[in-house]
C-alpha cells in the first residue's frame, strides 16, 4: 500500500504544471497526446455532418481574428520562452450554417462558431471577444481539467463504497454522491467561464480590439436570448456564470486592459 500511496504522489506532482497562459498549476491527469486527437476527429466529424456557410464576408473576418488572436498567444508565449507549450495544435476557424447563438473551441485549436451568432458578434470586436474567449478555453486547457474532476468523481464514488462497506449506508451515499459531485463540477466549469472571459479580454485588447465592446456584446447577447424565450437555470445549476455577472467581471477589468488595447493600435491614452 505505500508503494501505491507513493505512486500516486508521484502522479499528483507530475500532473500539476504550470500553465503559461494562466500562471496555476491545475490539476490534469490526461495528455495533450491522448486529448488532440479524439478532439480533431470529433472535430472532423461535425464538419462531415455541418453545412459551412457561403458566406465569404463573415468567414473570412472570423479567420482574420482567429489567426490575429491566435498570432497574440503565440507572441506571448514565444516572450516567455514557452512556445513548446502549443506543440501540437492544428489551429482552424470555421464559420457553421446554423441559428445557434453558439461558438466553441476543441482542444488543440479547433474553432467553430455559428452563423446565428454572428449578427449578435456585429463586427469584429464582437467577434474577438467571442473568439478570445473560446481559444482560452483551449489554451487554458479547460476540457482537461474538466475531464480529470469527472475521473476522480468517479473514482472518489468507488473508494465511497469499499470504505462504507455496508449495502444501506452505500444506498444512501450513492443516491446523494452524484448530486453533489455534479454541483461541484457545474462551479468548476462557471469559474472556467469567467477565466476564459477574463483572459479572452486581455487577448482581444493585445490583438487590436476594443475590449470596450465585450459588455456591449454580452448585453446584446443577453437580449437576443430572452427574445428567444430561453429560460436559465440556476446558477448554482448552470454551467454558465449569471450574465449580469459576467457582464460586471469585465466591465472592472476594462481599465486594466485598455493600455495593452492602446499600445497594440500604436495609440496613447
Amino acid at each position: 500500500m505505500k508503494k501505491v500511496y507513493l505512486m500516486l504522489v508521484i502522479m499528483l506532482v507530475a500532473a500539476c504544471s504550470t500553465n503559461p497562459i494562466t500562471g496555476k498549476s491545475p490539476l490534469i491527469l490526461v495528455s495533450n497526446a491522448e486529448i488532440f486527437p479524439m478532439a480533431f476527429q470529433q472535430y472532423q466529424q461535425v464538419l462531415k455532418e455541418e453545412k459551412l456557410s457561403t458566406n465569404r464576408q463573415q468567414t473570412q473576418m472570423l479567420k482574420e481574428v482567429g489567426n490575429n488572436i491566435k498570432g497574440t498567444v503565440e507572441r506571448f508565449l514565444a516572450s516567455q520562452d514557452q512556445s513548446h507549450f502549443l506543440n501540437g495544435y492544428q489551429w482552424e476557424f470555421n464559420l457553421i450554417e446554423s441559428d445557434q447563438l453558439n461558438a466553441w473551441c476543441m482542444p488543440g485549436g479547433k474553432v467553430a462558431f455559428y452563423t446565428g451568432i454572428m449578427p449578435v458578434c456585429k463586427d469584429e470586436n464582437g467577434v474577438a471577444v467571442v473568439m478570445g474567449h473560446e481559444i482560452t478555453h483551449a489554451i487554458a486547457e479547460h476540457s482537461a481539467q474538466r475531464m480529470t474532476q469527472a475521473m476522480l468523481a468517479q473514482g472518489l464514488q468507488v473508494a465511497g463504497n469499499i470504505a462504507l462497506n455496508d449495502s444501506k449506508y452505500q444506498n444512501v451515499f450513492n443516491q446523494l454522491y452524484p448530486m453533489g459531485a455534479t454541483v461541484g463540477i457545474l462551479a468548476y466549469s462557471r469559474s472556467a467561464e469567467l477565466e476564459a472571459d477574463k483572459i479572452g479580454l486581455q487577448l482581444m485588447a493585445m490583438s487590436g480590439y476594443d475590449p470596450r465592446e465585450a459588455p456591449k456584446f454580452w448585453n446584446r447577447m443577453q437580449s437576443v436570448a430572452k427574445a428567444k424565450g430561453s429560460q436559465a437555470p440556476p446558477e448554482f445549476l448552470s454551467t454558465h456564470p449569471d450574465p449580469g455577472r459576467r457582464i460586471a467581471q469585465l466591465e472592472r477589468e476594462i481599465p486594466n486592459v485598455l493600455p495593452l488595447y492602446y499600445q497594440a493600435i500604436g495609440k496613447t491614452k
